[in-house]
């Protein structure tokens, strides 16, 4: 059975750094588009960044110029690089990938 596994997340002072890791572990030949999505309480879940298999990337406006999404295609797993975090950022951040199910989830939690 195909699944993403998330792994990094934490808690952060603001104006610290945390990275991400999603893999997906099973039968999988190719995936084209990866992604971190988010949800803080009350709101609704959010595109943060996501990648396609050629390198393609794009980014939510908030986290522009602070977060950097990155693919390891040979290993199936994409990663976050989130800089100069802020209180905002908080929430659980959920990786996404092209016609498979939802990661369960990572809770990333900024302090002010």
């Amino acid at each position: 059975q195909v699944q993403l596994v998330e792994s990094g997340g934490g808690l952060v002072q603001a104006g610290g750094s945390l990275r991400l890791s999603c893999a997906a572990s099973g039968s999988i030949v190719s995936i084209n588009a990866m992604g971190w999505y988010r949800q803080a309480p009350g709101k609704q879940r959010e595109l943060v960044a996501a990648i396609t298999n050629s390198g393609r990337s794009n980014y939510a406006d908030s986290v522009k110029g602070r977060f950097t999404i990155s693919r390891d295609n040979a290993k199936n797993t994409v990663y976050l690089q989130m800089n100069s975090l802020k209180p905002e950022d908080t929430a659980v951040y959920y990786c996404y990938a092209y016609g498979l199910p939802w990661g369960q989830g990572t809770q990333v939690t900024v302090s002010s």
